[in-house]
């Protein structure tokens, strides 16, 4: 399958998993899982905001940064501007927050709800230049359904 129809394979499944009478964080438990098994990265996960602060949330790979402040890195900048980043070499991205050493490509998506934030996605390729225009917009409409 090429990435289109993978990620229409992804988008269908999720919207079936997808329970609006339980709490983002078990919908955001789901999603971790489903996207691990469609689109395997070395880490995809969310991230919720709490006050000024993106905390961790549920997520599948190595460990993670647990805090990350308002406008800091790739997550915090998606927060602040309330826009997909795609970062094709995370090395070039000033303020970069390195959680991980392996990664070296990132796409972060804003999870809005009523125009504000409320979490954002994050996910690190261990390859360089790995997310596109195809992967922001399949994941934005990924993350609509929270």
């Amino acid at each position: 399958m090429n990435k289109t129809e993978i990620y229409q394979n992804l988008i269908k499944q999720a919207k079936a998993l997808i329970d609006k009478q339980v709490d983002d964080v078990a919908n955001m438990a789901n999603l971790c899982t489903l996207m691990y098994e469609h689109i395997p990265h070395h880490w995809i996960g969310f991230y919720r905001v709490q006050e000024q602060y993106l905390v961790l949330g549920p997520y599948r790979g190595p460990v993670a940064c647990t805090r990350i402040a308002y406008g800091k890195g790739v997550c915090g900048t998606a927060w602040q501007e309330l826009s997909t980043q795609i970062v094709a070499d995370v090395h070039q991205f000033d303020g970069h927050i390195a959680c991980s050493s392996a990664s070296n490509s990132e796409i972060v998506i804003p999870c809005i709800r009523n125009g504000e934030v409320f979490a954002v996605l994050d996910i690190d390729s261990d390859a360089f230049d790995t997310f596109d225009e195809t992967d922001a917009r399949y994941l934005e409409e990924l993350v609509s359904y929270l």
